[in-house]
Protein backbone atom coordinates (compact mmCIF):
# COMPACT_ATOMS: atom_id res chain seq x y z
CA UNK A 1 0.00 0.00 0.00
CA UNK A 2 0.99 3.53 -1.10
CA UNK A 3 1.77 5.78 2.25
CA UNK A 4 3.80 8.52 3.11
CA UNK A 5 7.26 8.52 5.76
CA UNK A 6 8.24 11.98 5.80
CA UNK A 7 8.78 14.77 8.51
CA UNK A 8 8.29 18.90 8.63
CA UNK A 9 9.88 22.00 10.06
CA UNK A 10 8.39 25.29 10.96
CA UNK A 11 9.78 28.66 11.47
CA UNK A 12 8.81 32.08 12.86
CA UNK A 13 12.01 33.13 10.29
CA UNK A 14 14.10 36.70 11.47
CA UNK A 15 11.84 38.71 10.82
CA UNK A 16 8.55 38.64 11.90
CA UNK A 17 7.19 37.77 15.55
CA UNK A 18 4.84 35.39 15.04
CA UNK A 19 4.14 32.02 13.08
CA UNK A 20 0.77 32.09 10.67
CA UNK A 21 2.08 28.95 9.13
CA UNK A 22 0.57 25.68 10.40
CA UNK A 23 1.01 22.27 9.30
CA UNK A 24 0.33 18.76 9.69
CA UNK A 25 2.48 15.65 8.40
CA UNK A 26 1.34 11.73 8.74
CA UNK A 27 1.04 9.04 6.41
CA UNK A 28 -1.68 9.60 4.86
CA UNK A 29 -2.43 13.20 4.85
CA UNK A 30 0.08 16.45 4.90
CA UNK A 31 -1.24 19.75 5.15
CA UNK A 32 0.43 23.59 4.51
CA UNK A 33 -1.19 26.38 5.38
CA UNK A 34 0.49 30.14 5.42
CA UNK A 35 -1.76 32.84 7.11
CA UNK A 36 -2.22 35.49 4.03
CA UNK A 37 -0.06 38.56 3.89
CA UNK A 38 -0.03 38.99 7.81
CA UNK A 39 -3.73 39.44 7.84
CA UNK A 40 -5.63 39.59 11.34
CA UNK A 41 -5.37 36.40 13.20
CA UNK A 42 -3.52 34.61 9.92
CA UNK A 43 -2.92 31.80 13.01
CA UNK A 44 -6.05 31.21 13.16
CA UNK A 45 -7.25 30.64 9.65
CA UNK A 46 -3.68 28.41 9.18
CA UNK A 47 -4.37 26.28 12.00
CA UNK A 48 -7.98 25.50 11.28
CA UNK A 49 -7.47 24.95 7.77
CA UNK A 50 -4.60 22.41 8.86
CA UNK A 51 -6.80 20.85 11.68
CA UNK A 52 -10.16 20.76 8.95
CA UNK A 53 -8.45 18.93 6.27
CA UNK A 54 -5.95 16.54 8.33
CA UNK A 55 -9.10 15.36 10.86
CA UNK A 56 -11.41 14.78 8.21
CA UNK A 57 -8.62 12.63 6.46
CA UNK A 58 -7.49 10.76 9.29
CA UNK A 59 -11.18 10.43 10.41
CA UNK A 60 -12.60 8.71 6.76
CA UNK A 61 -9.47 6.59 5.75
CA UNK A 62 -10.57 4.40 2.91
CA UNK A 63 -12.60 7.17 0.90
CA UNK A 64 -11.50 8.59 -2.05
CA UNK A 65 -9.06 11.06 -1.61
CA UNK A 66 -10.27 13.72 -3.82
CA UNK A 67 -14.04 13.60 -1.76
CA UNK A 68 -11.99 13.93 1.35
CA UNK A 69 -9.90 16.73 0.48
CA UNK A 70 -12.57 18.59 -0.70
CA UNK A 71 -15.08 17.89 2.04
CA UNK A 72 -11.88 19.15 4.35
CA UNK A 73 -11.41 22.16 2.58
CA UNK A 74 -15.01 23.31 2.73
CA UNK A 75 -15.05 22.42 6.81
CA UNK A 76 -12.01 24.70 7.08
CA UNK A 77 -14.08 27.47 5.15
CA UNK A 78 -16.87 27.26 7.57
CA UNK A 79 -14.79 27.36 10.57
CA UNK A 80 -13.31 30.29 9.74
CA UNK A 81 -16.40 32.28 8.56
CA UNK A 82 -17.59 31.20 11.94
CA UNK A 83 -14.54 32.03 13.32
CA UNK A 84 -15.02 36.01 11.92
CA UNK A 85 -18.22 35.74 12.91
CA UNK A 86 -17.27 35.42 16.49
CA UNK A 87 -14.56 37.76 16.50
CA UNK A 88 -14.91 40.45 13.84
CA UNK A 89 -11.50 41.76 14.67
CA UNK A 90 -10.38 38.73 12.33
CA UNK A 91 -12.16 40.19 9.51
CA UNK A 92 -10.22 39.74 6.45
CA UNK A 93 -8.18 36.29 7.84
CA UNK A 94 -7.31 33.87 5.04
CA UNK A 95 -4.92 31.33 4.59
CA UNK A 96 -3.27 29.14 1.61
CA UNK A 97 -3.37 25.33 1.89
CA UNK A 98 -1.66 22.88 -0.22
CA UNK A 99 -2.33 19.14 1.15
CA UNK A 100 -1.87 15.51 -0.26
CA UNK A 101 -3.97 12.56 0.75
CA UNK A 102 -3.22 9.36 -0.43
CA UNK A 103 -5.70 6.41 0.16
CA UNK A 104 -3.61 3.21 0.09
CA UNK A 105 -3.35 3.14 -3.94
CA UNK A 106 -3.72 6.72 -5.13
CA UNK A 107 -2.83 10.32 -3.94
CA UNK A 108 -3.93 13.45 -4.40
CA UNK A 109 -3.05 17.19 -4.64
CA UNK A 110 -5.31 20.05 -3.36
CA UNK A 111 -4.38 23.69 -3.94
CA UNK A 112 -5.11 27.04 -3.26
CA UNK A 113 -3.33 30.15 -2.53
CA UNK A 114 1.02 30.73 -2.97
CA UNK A 115 2.25 27.29 -1.20
CA UNK A 116 3.61 24.91 -3.49
CA UNK A 117 4.15 21.51 -3.90
CA UNK A 118 7.12 20.33 -5.77
CA UNK A 119 7.90 16.48 -6.75
CA UNK A 120 11.52 15.33 -6.99
CA UNK A 121 11.96 12.16 -8.73
CA UNK A 122 15.46 10.37 -10.18
CA UNK A 123 17.14 13.84 -9.40
CA UNK A 124 15.03 16.14 -11.18
CA UNK A 125 12.29 18.65 -9.24
CA UNK A 126 8.75 19.16 -10.76
CA UNK A 127 6.97 22.10 -9.38
CA UNK A 128 4.02 20.61 -9.29
CA UNK A 129 1.39 23.72 -8.67
CA UNK A 130 0.30 26.90 -9.83
CA UNK A 131 0.53 30.21 -7.64
CA UNK A 132 -2.35 32.00 -7.21
CA UNK A 133 -0.96 35.50 -7.06
CA UNK A 134 -1.10 38.79 -9.46
CA UNK A 135 2.13 38.15 -10.60
CA UNK A 136 1.29 34.77 -11.82
CA UNK A 137 -1.22 35.82 -13.82
CA UNK A 138 0.86 38.58 -15.70
CA UNK A 139 3.22 35.37 -16.25
CA UNK A 140 0.87 33.48 -17.42
CA UNK A 141 -0.56 36.40 -19.77
CA UNK A 142 3.04 37.14 -21.01
CA UNK A 143 2.99 40.63 -19.83
CA UNK A 144 5.93 39.45 -17.32
CA UNK A 145 8.82 37.34 -17.56
CA UNK A 146 9.15 34.23 -15.28
CA UNK A 147 12.65 35.93 -13.71
CA UNK A 148 11.25 39.28 -12.91
CA UNK A 149 8.46 37.73 -10.35
CA UNK A 150 11.17 38.08 -7.69
CA UNK A 151 11.72 41.74 -8.44
CA UNK A 152 7.85 43.09 -8.34
CA UNK A 153 6.87 44.80 -5.91
CA UNK A 154 3.32 43.16 -6.11
CA UNK A 155 5.09 39.72 -6.00
CA UNK A 156 3.00 38.38 -2.67
CA UNK A 157 -0.15 39.57 -3.77
CA UNK A 158 -2.48 36.42 -3.38
CA UNK A 159 -5.76 36.17 -5.62
CA UNK A 160 -7.03 33.20 -4.20
CA UNK A 161 -7.14 32.14 -0.75
CA UNK A 162 -9.33 29.49 1.93
CA UNK A 163 -11.05 32.21 4.07
CA UNK A 164 -14.91 32.72 5.24
CA UNK A 165 -16.57 33.69 1.62
CA UNK A 166 -19.23 31.26 0.65
CA UNK A 167 -18.74 32.14 -2.51
CA UNK A 168 -15.60 31.68 -4.11
CA UNK A 169 -13.30 30.11 -6.55
CA UNK A 170 -12.29 26.45 -6.54
CA UNK A 171 -9.34 24.42 -5.16
CA UNK A 172 -7.10 22.95 -7.96
CA UNK A 173 -6.83 19.43 -7.79
CA UNK A 174 -4.67 16.65 -9.05
CA UNK A 175 -4.09 12.89 -9.09
CA UNK A 176 -0.66 12.32 -8.75
CA UNK A 177 0.65 9.74 -10.51
CA UNK A 178 3.34 9.44 -7.59
CA UNK A 179 5.52 5.43 -7.03
CA UNK A 180 7.71 4.57 -4.10
CA UNK A 181 11.00 6.19 -4.62
CA UNK A 182 9.48 9.47 -5.31
CA UNK A 183 9.79 12.54 -2.95
CA UNK A 184 7.33 15.26 -2.30
CA UNK A 185 7.75 18.36 -0.65
CA UNK A 186 5.06 21.56 0.36
CA UNK A 187 6.36 24.50 1.82
CA UNK A 188 5.07 27.77 2.20
CA UNK A 189 6.50 30.79 0.20
CA UNK A 190 8.71 31.55 3.02
CA UNK A 191 11.04 28.99 1.77
CA UNK A 192 10.02 29.72 -2.59
CA UNK A 193 10.39 33.34 -2.80
CA UNK A 194 14.06 33.00 -1.11
CA UNK A 195 15.59 29.91 -2.02
CA UNK A 196 15.80 29.49 -5.68
CA UNK A 197 14.36 26.10 -7.61
CA UNK A 198 18.06 24.71 -8.51
CA UNK A 199 19.06 24.84 -4.40
CA UNK A 200 15.35 23.22 -3.50
CA UNK A 201 16.51 20.82 -6.07
CA UNK A 202 19.28 19.47 -4.48
CA UNK A 203 18.53 20.14 -0.75
CA UNK A 204 15.48 18.13 -1.46
CA UNK A 205 17.07 15.32 -1.74
CA UNK A 206 19.11 14.57 1.23
CA UNK A 207 19.09 11.46 2.76
CA UNK A 208 15.70 11.62 4.83
CA UNK A 209 12.88 14.00 5.05
CA UNK A 210 13.83 15.50 8.29
CA UNK A 211 17.31 16.42 7.37
CA UNK A 212 16.11 18.07 4.06
CA UNK A 213 13.65 19.74 5.51
CA UNK A 214 15.70 21.34 8.29
CA UNK A 215 18.44 22.04 5.93
CA UNK A 216 15.75 23.72 3.09
CA UNK A 217 14.55 25.41 6.26
CA UNK A 218 18.21 27.26 6.80
CA UNK A 219 18.84 27.89 4.07
CA UNK A 220 15.69 30.14 3.73
CA UNK A 221 16.97 31.79 6.87
CA UNK A 222 20.45 32.13 5.63
CA UNK A 223 18.71 33.63 2.70
CA UNK A 224 17.20 36.68 4.89
CA UNK A 225 14.04 34.96 6.69
CA UNK A 226 12.00 37.65 6.51
CA UNK A 227 8.76 35.31 6.50
CA UNK A 228 7.74 32.07 8.31
CA UNK A 229 9.11 29.23 6.95
CA UNK A 230 7.56 25.50 6.53
CA UNK A 231 8.90 22.83 4.67
CA UNK A 232 7.35 19.34 4.67
CA UNK A 233 9.18 16.37 2.94
CA UNK A 234 7.43 13.11 2.32
CA UNK A 235 8.70 10.11 0.96
CA UNK A 236 6.61 8.12 -1.01
CA UNK A 237 6.92 4.17 0.18
CA UNK A 238 5.28 1.07 -0.14
CA UNK A 239 4.77 -1.11 3.09
CA UNK A 240 1.72 -2.00 5.58
CA UNK A 241 -0.84 0.09 6.60
CA UNK A 242 0.73 2.15 10.00
CA UNK A 243 -1.13 4.26 12.60
CA UNK A 244 -2.49 7.66 10.57
CA UNK A 245 -1.28 9.99 13.43
CA UNK A 246 1.76 12.17 12.59
CA UNK A 247 3.33 15.61 13.58
CA UNK A 248 2.47 19.26 14.09
CA UNK A 249 3.61 22.59 13.20
CA UNK A 250 3.65 26.15 13.65
CA UNK A 251 0.49 27.46 14.67
CA UNK A 252 -1.92 24.75 14.85
CA UNK A 253 0.20 23.28 17.94
CA UNK A 254 -1.89 25.78 19.99
CA UNK A 255 -5.30 24.38 20.01
CA UNK A 256 -6.47 27.87 20.60
CA UNK A 257 -6.24 29.04 17.16
CA UNK A 258 -8.47 26.92 15.96
CA UNK A 259 -11.80 27.98 15.93
CA UNK A 260 -14.37 24.99 17.19
CA UNK A 261 -12.41 21.65 16.24
CA UNK A 262 -15.31 19.80 17.65
CA UNK A 263 -17.59 21.18 14.62
CA UNK A 264 -15.46 19.58 11.71
CA UNK A 265 -17.60 17.12 10.53
CA UNK A 266 -15.45 13.37 10.30
CA UNK A 267 -18.82 11.20 9.08
CA UNK A 268 -20.76 11.20 6.36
Amino acid sequence: MLRFSGAGVSDVGLVRSDNEDSAFVGPYVAVVADGVGGAAAGEVASATAAYAVSATVLARMGDEPEALLLDGIEAARTSIRRGIQEDLGRLGMATTLTAVACDGRRAVLAHIGDSRAYLSRDGALTRLTTDHTYVQRLVAAGHLRAEEVSRHPWRNVVLRSLDGDPVHEGVDLLPLAVVPGDRLLLCSDGLSDLVPESAIAELVTLDDPHSAAAVLTRAALAAGGRDNVTAVVLDVVDGPMVVGDGQLLGAVRDISNIVDPGAVRTGR
